[in-house]
């Protein structure tokens, strides 16, 4: 079964059992999923669905920032909601430990040494764990490890 399948399946799901807020918000990706589809004119992949899920996903995180900055429990809340449901289909994300274990290695494979290297490293981290780590957060440690 495809991720757009589960998703479709969870949304009749989340129908069947009055849940609209989860309704909706699977409403929401199957939507942006299908646009990107019409866009490419032809049926996504896994990974391609994974990555309109990522993108959405960054858009709810970057919003909860902004709305706890600007004081609004309210919409943080909402926002937290669909970044949870969001992540239900991502894939499960490395720890901490294990990034920087990844970072230390690509360091020494790609001959790293000063921060010049900065995207070959990225380049390497990011091939290896695609979907899997936060690219800016992958950039934040090279940069700590490289500078």
């Amino acid at each position: 079964m495809t991720i757009r399948d589960q998703i479709s399946d969870d949304m009749k799901l989340a129908m069947k059992s009055g849940d609209t807020f989860k309704r909706d918000t699977l409403r929401l990706l199957i939507s942006q999923i299908k646009y990107a589809q019409i866009d490419k004119n032809a049926d996504l992949n896994d990974d391609e669905v994974i990555s309109i899920l990522m993108n959405a996903a960054k858009k709810r995180q970057e919003a909860i920032d902004l709305y706890e900055k600007g004081n609004r429990p309210d919409l943080k809340l909402k926002e937290q909601q669909e970044l949870d449901i969001i992540s239900l289909y991502l894939p499960q994300k490395i720890s901490d430990e294990e990034l920087n274990a990844a970072i230390n290695d690509t360091i020494k494979r790609v001959g790293a040494q000063t921060i010049k290297d900065l995207g070959k490293v990225m380049a390497a981290v990011m091939k290896d764990f695609k979907n899997q780590v936060d690219g800016k957060k992958v950039q934040e440690l090279v940069r700590q490890k490289l500078g």
